[in-house]
């Protein structure tokens, strides 16, 4: 996938299907738009996700805080999904006063060779977001181009949308999660050092610092499997137990952290590319009066964390990360 970035000249000197949107969440609905891009490579033309970056409700300081899906994780799931092409146009005060008509012309059609557009019934663009589908499909026989705008999916008669993705992610509320998503919320990030403490007392655990932007969901421990982005093994899940939150207990800094037990596991994974993926919320993070008592709930954690994944106790269970 070729990725065209902080730029507003470029040409793609091929025939496009373009998809356009935030994509934030990759939600069921985002699933769709993509669907159909790839009927339209079928056809022989080249896929294209076209977003903004920032969003402009960034942009204008409108937007919610916290991100479902981050741009790293955005390029992942485009890669993954044979894109050819992602544009993460550059948002600025010029692009905001663009007229409507001008970013088809100028931008979808001169730029990009848009011969198929793909969007939601909520796509906007221009001046004012005054752009809308049915300018895009006003103009489609000026320009040469078929329109396919995506019907909202719904899910128990409510639309997925990603403000409901976001509110549900707030709650804890991770299997409704993954029925928005169609699959489980992911966190990623680079293995870092910690404190070590699991290894001290027999139960050692990666350590991921989330990006900044990331939306987190309430802290606390949460079943979930874990997946090594790169390298043979990166389709593959491991069955994990993680906590979300500042480690009270042994740490007085107010750091949120990534920290997951990995079942069944003993490699050097320090430095590698990490998702973790939440599947349901156990409990939430609470101090400890002792590392003792903390060492007792993590041992009734990990027990019922193998039992959720039905995992035979394994002896050698272990995570070595220095070689």
């Amino acid at each position: 996938m070729e990725i065209i970035e902080q730029m507003t000249e470029f040409d793609i000197a091929k025939e496009t299907a373009v998809a356009i949107g935030k994509f934030d969440g990759f939600h069921r609905g985002h699933q769709k738009l993509l669907d159909e891009l790839r009927r339209q490579k079928e056809n022989g033309l080249a896929t294209v996700v076209f977003t903004f970056v920032p969003s402009p409700a960034v942009f204008f300081g409108f937007a919610p805080a916290g991100e479902l899906t981050t741009i790293a994780e955005k390029r992942r799931i485009f890669e993954n999904a044979g894109v050819d092409y992602l544009i993460e146009y550059p948002f600025c005060q010029e692009i905001a006063n663009m007229e409507p008509e001008r970013y088809i012309k100028n931008v979808l059609i001169e730029q990009i060779h848009a011969k198929c557009i793909v969007a939601g019934d909520d796509v906007s663009y221009g001046r004012h977001g005054a752009g809308d589908y049915r300018l895009l499909q006003k103009k489609s026989s000026v320009y040469g181009y078929q329109v396919i705008i995506i019907d909202k999916v719904l899910y128990k008669g409510k639309e997925v949308s990603s403000t409901y993705v976001r509110e549900e992610v707030k709650k804890g509320n991770m299997e409704l999660v993954e029925c928005l998503l169609g699959a489980p919320y992911r966190i990623g990030g680079e293995i870092v050092h910690g404190k070590q403490l699991g290894r001290t007392i027999g139960m050692p655990t990666v350590n991921l610092l989330p990006p900044s932007e990331k939306l987190l969901p309430p802290k606390g421990v949460y079943y979930s499997y874990a997946r090594f982005c790169g390298g043979a093994d990166s389709q593959k899940p491991y069955p994990a137990i993680t906590n979300i939150g500042t480690k009270p207990t042994v740490d007085n800094q107010c750091v949120m952290g990534v920290e997951t037990f990995i079942y069944n596991f003993n490699q050097d994974v320090y430095g590698a590319e990490l998702e973790v993926f939440l599947l349901h919320f156990k409990r939430p993070e609470r101090r400890f009066d002792s590392v003792e008592a903390l060492k007792a709930q993590m041992t009734a954690d990990i027990a019922a964390g193998r039992e959720y994944h039905q995992i035979p106790f394994h002896a050698a269970e272990q995570l070595s990360l220095i070689k």
